[in-house]
């Protein structure tokens, strides 16, 4: 009986692609949800509540690059040991990364007991934006390990071809998370009325649960095809640089989106507290339509891994090309449904007139570039899962600060806040050429070198 990396080369690629991605996709449809129902219920509280989570969103960005970069760096090093029949350092890689959680999790827990007024600073001078938002954010920096430790454990388990287990663990965290917040913010039962600090306990919460699910599932089940044991870690300097060969360009490509967004915030600021609002809405609306693609790639990246290491290019070209397909097909989708029903989208949120006005403006801009998107998703996760985040790193830094802040600050300038958000379907186009070319070249360079190998 084939193990599950093992079908990694030799099942039809469809079928394998859809098996894989189906239940990421499905996980990450329901944290899509709970980042609109979280912010539906703070933004019932007040505007002001909602641009206060805006404000803090860049720095739950910042966290999750941690997560993220170390937990894709760890699922490529994986799935190309164990293309290599290399069990052994595949749950090296597996250790190690757990081990990376836990760290990170004691450092940013410090940082945000004693600094976080000090960030919500940065984005504004608005005393009531400043409470709320360091309010909530210092409860998410020091339950951070509850954020770390399921993110870096389910990219373990996807780089072993297991997505099945990652979903149930975000199901478990997402819906958790929904059924509290009503109960911890606005008082109900038996709680307290906590406002936006009872939304950050219910997410810190949530994921302990899950994250406790995910510990049970890596240290005790007889299931996993690696078999991790704490017991005998031993440190080996030259894993955490192999993850973060691959996962340091995606931490850092998600610092860049972290910059991007306090940067955007610094200038709506200029515009008013309505603007950040509206832009926030955006962000969480988004993620229902590029969460799909994100979950797409947790099973795309490993049959790329997997065939990388095994030689095998003309099945990583064919998994290329149905990935695209599929990335396509999601945002523009959403391209539609932005389009066609903004006003109802903003609604959800808050009834406010401003609000409604601006954020319908938002949505119908910025949605422009969400058909190409697409493809620059899986174009950028293609050469993470070859072992080569520079490009993806280089591509979003080229997107995000060379064109997209500049050009927005430009736009706002001279035509005002309603034309600011054509910044993000140029900056789109301007990146996805030559990420293009670039990816072009290396397949044809790895075409090539597994020829050479061949004979």
């Amino acid at each position: 009986m084939q193990s599950n990396s093992q079908k990694l080369g030799t099942e039809p690629i469809i079928p394998l692609l859809m098996r894989l991605s189906i239940p990421s996709i499905i996980a990450m449809a329901i944290q899509a949800l709970y980042n609109v129902v979280d912010s539906v219920y703070v933004g019932r509280i007040s505007t002001d509540a909602l641009s206060a989570l805006s404000l803090a969103f860049p720095i739950q960005i910042i966290l999750i690059g941690i997560g993220v970069g170390t937990g894709v760096g760890a699922s490529s090093l994986i799935s190309r040991r164990l293309g290599e029949n290399n069990k052994h350092a595949a749950v090296n890689a597996a250790e190690h990364s757990i081990m990376l959680s836990l760290f990170y999790g004691i450092i940013v827990a410090a940082f945000g007991f004693f600094f976080s007024d000090q960030i919500l600073q940065l984005f504004t001078n608005e005393i009531n934006l400043i409470k709320m938002g360091s309010e909530y954010i210092k409860i998410i920096l020091m339950g951070s390990i509850a954020m770390f430790f399921p993110m870096i454990s389910n990219n373990i388990l996807r780089g072993e071809g297991n997505t099945f287990t990652p979903m149930v663990a975000m199901l478990i965290g997402s819906i958790l998370n929904i059924i509290l917040d009503p109960f911890l913010i606005y008082g109900l039962w038996i709680f307290p009325e906590m406002g936006v600090a009872g939304a950050a306990i219910a997410t810190v919460a949530a994921r302990i649960i899950s994250g406790a699910f995910l510990i049970h599932i890596l240290l005790f089940s007889k299931k996993n095809e690696l078999k991790i044991s704490l017991k005998d870690f031993s440190f080996n300097f030259q894993i955490i640089k192999d993850i973060y060969v691959v996962g340091f360009p995606a931490m850092v490509m998600q610092f860049l989106a972290s910059f991007m967004l306090g940067g955007m915030n610094k200038i709506l600021a200029g515009f008013g507290s309505t603007a950040i609002a509206a832009a926030g809405i955006y962000f969480r609306l988004q993620s229902f339509v590029f969460m799909p693609v994100f979950g797409l790639n947790q099973g795309f990246m490993p049959i790329i891994g997997y065939n990388y290491g095994h030689n095998n290019p003309n099945r990583m070209k064919k998994t290329f090309k149905s990935a695209l397909l599929v990335a396509v097909i999601f945002t523009t989708t959403g391209f539609i449904i932005f389009q066609s029903v903004p006003e109802l989208l903003i609604k959800m949120f808050n009834n406010d007139p401003e609000l409604l006005r601006i954020g319908t403006n938002t949505l119908k801009k910025i949605s422009i570039a969400f058909p190409i998107i697409g493809p620059a998703i899986i174009i950028s996760t293609t050469f993470q899962a070859l072992g080569n985040g520079f490009p993806s790193l280089f591509f979003s830094f080229l997107r995000q600060i060379i064109v997209l802040l500049p050009v927005m600050y430009l736009l706002g300038q001279w035509f005002g806040l309603e034309y600011l958000w054509f910044a993000f379907p140029i900056s789109e186009a301007v990146s996805i050429i030559p990420a293009s070319i670039w990816l072009r070249f290396k397949f044809k360079r790895i075409y090539n070198e597994m020829e050479k190998k061949s004979y």
